[in-house]
C-alpha cells in the first residue's frame, strides 16, 4: 500500500501543477460525461485483462476527479468501432489505428504520444543497399529489391506510401520486387546476396533520421553485414508512434487535465507509466493531428484512395 499512496501523491502534485495557471472551467463537465471510458487493446492471448488495471483506473480517476472505467478491446478494429460510436471517450492507438478512426469519422484528436529514451518519436522507411549495388532510386527497375510482406508497416506499407508521396509509384507486381514471406526472410535475401537492396525502417525523430542502431540496419549488422557496407538510398517521412486520442467533443478541461497528467507521468509516477507504455521509455509528449500525415497516407493507400500518378 505505501507504493500506491506514493503514486497517488505524485499524481496529485502533477494535477496541481497543471491547474495553477488555468482559466476557470465550466463546473458541470463531469456530470455531462458521467463515467469517463478509456479504451485499450489487450495483449495477444491476454483475453480481456490488462496488467495493473486497478492502478491505472485509480490514476485516471485522480487525474480527472471523476469515475473512470477501462474498456478492454480484443483488437484495434473493435477499439476503433467503440470510439467512432462514442462508446469510449479516450483510446490508446497504434499510428495506423488512429489514422483509421480519424479517416472514418473525423471525430477524434490525439493528445499525446510516447517517445523513446534516446529521443526517437517514430520511424522512417528506408531503402538500404549493400556495397553500393543499387546506386539510386532511379535504378530500382534494373535491380532486385527485397520487400517484407505486404501488411508489414515498417518494411512495406511505410516505404511504399512514402515513395508515392514523392511521386514514385511501386506496383505490387513490379518485376524488380522480391516479396519475402517474413521480415527476416527479406533481410536474409540481402545478407545472402540474393537482393541488391532492401526496404526497411529506422527509429527517428522530427529532426534526426537515424537515432540509434535499432531498426533494419541494426538487424542486418547483427546478421553479419558490417555497418560500413550499408548505405541508405532513400528515407521516408516520419511515422509517429501511436497516440492517446480523445473524441473531439470532449470538454476542453478534461483534455487539459489528461494532457497534464500524461506529460508528467514518466517523471512523477514511473510505475504507472510503465503499465501504460511498455515499449517506449522516454515519456509522453503533446501531439497534434498534423503529426500523423504519414499514417493517414498509409491508410488512404491501403483503402485505394491515393491518386495514381
Amino acid at each position: 500500500m505505501p507504493a500506491i499512496k506514493a503514486i497517488s501523491k505524485t499524481l496529485a502534485i502533477a494535477l496541481m501543477i497543471g491547474s495553477a495557471s488555468s482559466a476557470p472551467a465550466r463546473a458541470g463537465w463531469r456530470d455531462d460525461i458521467g463515467t469517463f471510458r478509456v479504451g485499450i487493446v489487450a495483449e495477444p492471448g491476454a483475453g480481456n485483462t490488462v496488467p495493473g488495471l486497478a492502478l491505472l483506473t485509480d490514476a485516471y480517476t485522480k487525474a480527472l476527479g471523476m469515475k473512470v472505467e477501462f474498456v478492454v478491446a480484443r483488437d484495434y478494429a473493435s477499439l476503433i468501432e467503440a470510439q467512432a460510436n462514442a462508446k469510449v471517450d479516450y483510446a490508446i492507438y497504434s499510428a495506423i489505428a488512429y489514422a483509421t478512426v480519424s479517416e472514418r469519422c473525423g471525430c477524434v484528436e490525439p493528445l499525446v504520444a510516447p517517445i523513446d529514451s534516446d529521443g526517437a518519436t517514430g520511424i522512417r522507411g528506408v531503402l538500404l543497399t549493400r556495397d553500393g549495388r543499387l546506386p539510386d532510386l532511379a535504378a530500382m527497375a534494373t535491380h532486385k529489391i527485397a520487400m517484407a510482406p505486404a501488411d508489414d508497416v515498417g518494411g512495406s506499407l511505410l516505404p511504399i506510401a512514402g515513395l508515392r508521396g514523392e511521386g514514385v509509384t511501386i506496383a505490387e507486381d513490379s518485376t524488380f520486387l522480391a516479396h519475402a514471406g517474413s521480415v527476416a526472410a527479406a533481410e536474409t535475401m540481402l545478407v545472402e546476396g540474393k537482393a541488391d537492396a532492401l526496404f526497411g525502417w529506422t527509429p527517428a525523430s522530427a529532426d534526426r533520421v537515424q537515432v540509434d542502431a535499432a531498426g533494419t540496419a541494426g538487424r542486418l549488422e547483427a546478421a553479419g553485414i558490417p555497418r560500413n557496407e550499408l548505405r541508405t538510398i532513400w528515407t521516408s517521412g516520419l511515422l509517429r508512434y501511436g497516440p492517446h486520442a480523445v473524441r473531439s467533443n470532449l470538454d476542453p478541461e478534461a483534455k487539459r487535465r489528461l494532457t497534464v497528467f500524461l506529460t508528467n507521468l514518466k517523471a512523477m509516477s514511473p510505475d504507472v507509466y510503465d503499465l501504460l507504455e511498455a515499449r517506449h521509455a522516454g515519456g509522453f509528449t503533446a501531439v497534434a493531428a498534423g503529426d500523423y500525415g504519414m499514417a493517414a497516407a498509409i491508410v488512404r493507400m491501403v483503402a485505394g484512395s491515393t491518386p495514381q500518378r
